[in-house]
């Protein structure tokens, strides 16, 4: 896995980080692919701007281990920029974010498509306000893709629920997260998915304060 134009990761708990807008352009290449990704820093967009390194974090544990995902079903939730879903989209994927977010990351998906067009179905990209509108997707998922999304306590009790919508049918969750005290980060892993999820932690990147998990919906007793 390679990168070119990465920043710092300042993450404050102020949602508002950037104020004045600006464009950066960064090549990722993983997974055997090329992607180029604009990122649109802007006070509108907030954490939605920025390709966080757990993003890349888990791009790179899914490619090291050999994580199947052709002829898989795919959904990503909070898929900011695009990043992992591009690469999961050169096989199929479904992304969403919330609704400020999706011009950025459509123009990203429309940049990165392949020169012989996408193998199946181009992406689909859908807004998605956690604990909301979730019972409007299907529930026939085989993975579900979390990257850096936990990160505001209030919306952990509505992730969950989304979650549990999403995997009813079976679906595998593979979350990747940077384990930041000030957001509680580990008490959503520790509390919240655990009441309906079974929850294993798969790797742990201590230079990066970086954990990677796999959680499946429990079956009702």
């Amino acid at each position: 896995m390679s990168r070119s134009g990465d920043e710092d990761d300042p993450f404050p708990v102020d949602d508002c980080l950037f104020s004045d807008a600006f464009c950066l352009d960064s090549v990722y290449s993983m997974m055997g692919e090329q992607v180029t990704i604009t990122q649109v820093f802007g006070a509108s967009l907030g954490v939605a701007a920025q390709v966080w390194d757990s993003a890349l974090h888990l791009c790179h544990y899914l490619e090291q281990r050999c994580v199947a995902l052709r002829g898989k079903k795919v959904i990503e939730l909070g898929a900011g920029t695009g990043v992992l879903g591009i690469l999961a989209a050169r096989l199929e994927v479904t992304l969403t974010d919330l609704p400020l977010a999706l011009p950025q990351l459509q123009a990203n998906v429309s940049a990165n498509a392949p020169p012989s067009g996408w193998p199946s179905a181009p992406p689909t990209i859908l807004p998605l306000s956690w604990g909301k509108d979730h019972m409007t997707f299907s529930s026939d998922w085989d993975l579900v893709l979390c990257t850096d999304i936990i990160y505001l306590p209030e919306t952990y009790p509505l992730l969950v629920e989304t979650l549990a919508h999403l995997c009813s049918n079976g679906a595998m969750v593979y979350l990747s997260s940077k384990m930041r005290k000030e957001h509680k980060t580990a008490g959503f892993y520790e509390e919240y998915l655990p009441s309906r999820f079974n929850v294993e932690l798969l790797h742990r990147n201590d230079e990066h304060n970086n954990n990677i998990y796999r959680a499946s919906l429990k079956t009702e007793q």
